[in-house]
């Protein structure tokens, strides 16, 4: 089987774009003389016929062929590439179409497997959108071992569809408030310096630094919520037999699946705008990939009612209702201390500049900053915890944005605790529960901070066994046989 034919227009426009800004580019630095219209246009028209014959010659020596085990890719014009990738290696299947590729009736066909990275192990660019999702229910049943064709009278379970009031709040809470307040705090720290070096003209400009700041931020603040509300518009999430799938986006669109055998952890996120109203979102982390996103997660539920986000997760997970344990009151003091040191970082800053300059008379006003230290040690222990039992192990930990991350003992890979020079001091200690994730900015790994010392290894020693009896129960339940009596009780119980 080959790409659809459509795909060689495109590709010339995808490349003809890049074409077109080399030449503008080498107009503008050209000499004096630079080129005349008929040397751009000639120039122009040996590039496109160039970049034509590549793609067409591309197209027509790309094939594909699904075998009884593998995806086999041939491809390549002057060197020959072969490419066989097993049904059971295959984590998701995506598809992707932006306005153009839909107007033209085609799509890209994405196949990641576990450990692939960042980018797709194949891409099919591009077939048609027919042609896409057949593949994609293809490939799902060969993933899984189905042969017969899946009854065409069999209904997805709708799970969650995202309405406009919640993608307007969506588009409201997706701001980055952790960047939305460090830049707050540098252009007030900032502005004042800078009126003192500048003429009195533009110093009247610079006191109005705190309403430039102010209206700086909303527009930043505006901007993401526009990318958020394109990027998740209509979003939809159906349980599809074993996987789930998802459909978002209004000029780039998607249309991914997540298997649910593959999962390995579930992060429930409220940042503080979201928190504030009582929404969060869940996301999804597969081993090694995470669909859709170059940041490594997929958000299954962009943005709900608190509840209902931990409603969603027991459908992939019966997680109960944790009760998380908090860190011992002295590690709100390792706050306090470490509050205090940033705030006198700040003041010996502006303390130095105004040794070294005579411009900030009043460079003390700095330590004025230590008044947010007791209640921002407060408020990062409040959201500090953890909770175990039978099935999972559950932390959570952030204030700018909460992380609630949710890890079945059949999961884990490593369970390792350390300790700091700080953390010593106090008998603290952090314990990292890992899984098979490629990691990412939000980070997939289950991190209980600054719990008592022997806690951590009493912790990592029941995680630990509980993994293997979680292993033992699985394989009795796939062979059929019947579990063997009850088991010990986890930590949350002793």
């Amino acid at each position: 089987m080959k790409l659809d034919y459509r795909s060689v227009p495109y590709r010339i426009l995808e490349n003809g774009l890049r074409l077109g800004g080399i030449l503008v580019f080498s107009v503008f630095v050209s000499s004096g003389d630079g080129m005349d219209i008929l040397q751009t246009g000639t120039f122009l028209l040996f590039g496109l016929l160039l970049v034509g014959s590549w793609e067409a010659a591309y197209v027509r020596n790309y094939e594909y062929r699904l075998d009884a085990d593998t995806f086999d890719i041939y491809s390549g014009v002057f060197s020959r590439r072969e490419r066989e990738i097993p049904f059971e290696r295959i984590q998701n299947v995506d598809i992707a179409q932006n306005v153009i590729q839909r107007a033209l009736g085609i799509a890209e066909l994405r196949l990641e497997t576990a450990g692939g990275g960042d980018g797709s192990e194949a891409s099919l660019r591009y077939v048609s959108r027919q042609e896409a999702t057949r593949l994609q229910e293809l490939i799902s049943r060969r993933k899984s071992g189905e042969t017969a064709e899946r009854d065409p009278g069999a209904t997805d379970d709708i799970l969650f569809e995202l309405d406009n009031r919640e993608l307007g709040i969506l588009g409201v809470t997706s701001a980055n408030v952790r960047l939305l307040g460090l830049l707050s705090g540098l252009f007030l720290i900032a502005s004042p310096i800078a009126a003192e070096q500048v003429s009195p003209r533009l110093e009247i400009l610079l006191v109005l630094g705190p309403a430039l700041a102010v209206a700086a931020l909303v527009a930043l603040w505006m901007l993401s919520g526009v990318q958020a509300v394109l990027r998740y518009y209509g979003f939809r999430l159906l349980r599809h037999d074993e996987e789930l799938r998802y459909k978002r986006g209004l000029l780039q669109q998607y249309d991914g699946t997540i298997p649910l055998s593959k999962i390995q952890t579930l992060m429930i996120r409220e940042n503080l705008l979201a928190r504030a109203v009582g929404y969060g979102s869940l996301a999804i982390e597969t081993a090694g990939y995470a669909p859709g996103q170059d940041s490594n997660v997929e958000a299954a539920v962009p943005i709900a009612k608190r509840d209902r986000v931990f409603e969603l997760a027991r459908t992939i997970e019966d997680i109960g209702e944790p009760e998380f344990t908090r860190p011992p009151k002295r590690a709100r003091l390792r706050y306090v201390a470490r509050y205090t040191i940033v705030v006198g970082v700040i003041t010996g800053l502006l303390g130095g500049y105004q040794y070294l300059t005579g411009n900030l008379s009043f460079w003390y006003a700095g330590a004025a900053l230590w008044l947010l230290v007791p209640p921002a040690a407060h408020l990062k222990w409040v959201n500090i915890g953890y909770y175990t039992d039978d099935n999972y192990v559950i932390t959570r930990s952030g204030f700018w944005t909460r992380r609630t991350t949710i890890v079945p003992y059949y999961r884990v890979q490593t369970v390792s605790s350390s300790q700091t020079v700080f953390q010593r001091r106090r008998d603290l200690a952090t314990l990292v529960v890992d899984t098979a994730t490629s990691g990412s900015f939000w980070g997939g790994d289950a991190v209980a901070l600054d719990i008592d010392v022997e806690t951590a290894d009493r912790l990592r020693e029941e995680i630990h066994d509980e993994f293997h009896e979680s292993i033992i129960e699985r394989k009795r339940q796939r062979d059929g046989r019947k579990p063997a009596g009850p088991r010990r009780p986890s930590s949350a119980e002793d």
